[in-house]
């Protein structure tokens, strides 16, 4: 049977390609794809994406899947820290020859929120587990958006009017994917990434949940 194999990022070079059909026998697993694509031994790290979404090495394959061989994430940055964020310093972990477009976003904290008004945020984290899943969002844009690299930073604390609690840059050569892949990136961490905010405003303060709830 045939599926669909994608590449990326180094292993895109180092193949001389980006996509192609593979043969594969009936019954293969997501595991048996790598020795398929004579590239030589399997690079440590990599995760495997079954029709967009993460899949495990023995997962069952069926003809006309799409399969993404997705490396490691290199060169984006994942941290949840206290204190200001910078956003040259978050984009500058996406620099990247190829990229011919950087789409970023920002989320800052604003005056009124559930019709109230607001003096300043404060954050809180588990911030290994939340670094790990950030690093986890990123590989997964990359395999559904043709980028290169992708870096997010995140704000813990207080936060006051005006400043900075989340930033995101991606770099790709393509502004289109960039943008999308960024877009997909933020939406999914304010639903996945473990941080919860506090809204502290004029007569009062509340906890919200998880940090886009």
């Amino acid at each position: 049977m045939r599926i669909t194999v994608r590449l990326f990022a180094a292993l895109r070079e180092r193949a001389g390609w980006s996509e192609r059909e593979v043969e594969v026998p009936d019954g293969a697993a997501v595991g048996d794809v790598w020795p398929r694509l004579e590239l030589g031994d399997e690079p440590p790290g990599i995760a495997y994406a079954r029709n967009r979404e993460y899949a495990g090495r023995s997962d069952a394959l069926s003809a006309g899947d799409e399969v993404a061989v997705i490396p490691p994430v290199s060169g984006g940055a994942f941290r949840v820290h206290a204190g200001p964020l910078d956003l040259d310093a978050v984009v500058a972990e996406v620099a990247d020859p190829g990229a011919g477009a950087v789409a970023t976003f920002v989320g800052i904290t604003r005056l009124h929120s559930r019709g109230r008004t607001v003096t300043h945020l404060e954050y809180d984290a588990y911030p290994e587990m939340a670094e790990a899943e950030m690093a986890r969002i990123a590989g997964v844009v990359r395999g559904r958006h043709d980028v290169l690299r992708v870096a997010m930073a995140h704000r813990t604390g207080h936060v006051p009017l005006g400043e900075a609690s989340v930033v995101i840059a991606v770099s790709a050569a393509h502004r289109g994917a960039a943008m999308d892949a960024c877009r997909e990136a933020i939406d999914t961490l304010k639903q996945t990434v473990p941080i919860w905010k506090k809204e502290v405003f004029e007569g009062g303060e509340e906890w919200i949940g998880r940090e886009g709830t």
